[in-house]
């Protein structure tokens, strides 16, 4: 989710709270569908400027007031009420769980690959790396000509600047989490 539609998200939910409504009422007062709005609390679901305009039209707000910046502070995540941000079927999914933020420098992803799955990423450019702790099983990851096998109790740093991949030779599904912090 990026900083628009999480501050959208936070902020409409927090509105609707205030003024005592439930999505079923906002959405009689808004003319948006009770599950777009749903979706856009949960930050699942991409606007239109449209759909934007009935909601401030109908909840009588300002613009600024649903997209202003909202300090995060602590957050849970909940990888199985989140869309992923990369999905090839029976293969793998990634999950963009901490994008960079106004005041964050580094994103946070989660990968699932099923067995004989394989993600290829391309070169990133120089001073660019990647963190790699693996939650569950073993992954082999290529980067350039080396090539790693990295296990549960393992943490690998990834220049990123070759082109690279993830690998699950296992029989089981694999879960990662990759940290890229913004090195400029």
């Amino acid at each position: 989710m990026d900083d628009l539609n999480y501050n959208v998200a936070v902020n409409l939910k927090r509105i609707r709270r205030e003024k005592g409504m439930s999505l079923e009422g906002m959405a009689e007062q808004t003319g948006v569908s009770k599950s777009m709005l749903a979706q856009i609390e949960k930050g699942i679901a991409n606007p239109s400027l449209g759909v934007i305009g009935k909601i401030i039209g109908g909840l009588h707000i300002e613009f600024q007031e649903l997209i202003e910046d909202v300090s995060p502070g602590s957050r849970l995540v909940h990888i199985k009420e989140m869309e992923p941000t990369k999905e090839v079927r029976g293969e793998y999914k990634i999950w963009n769980c901490f994008p960079y933020e106004n005041n964050c420098v580094a994103k946070i992803y989660r990968i699932d690959m099923e067995p004989g799955a394989e993600y290829t990423g391309s070169s990133q450019g120089k001073k660019t790396r990647a963190y790699i702790s693996v939650l569950e099983g073993e992954v082999k990851i290529r980067c350039g000509e080396e090539a790693y096998l990295v296990g549960k109790e393992d943490v690998f740093c990834l220049e990123m600047d070759r082109q690279h991949s993830y690998r699950n030779d296992t029989a089981k599904r694999i879960s990662l989490i990759c940290f890229f912090p913004d090195c400029r």
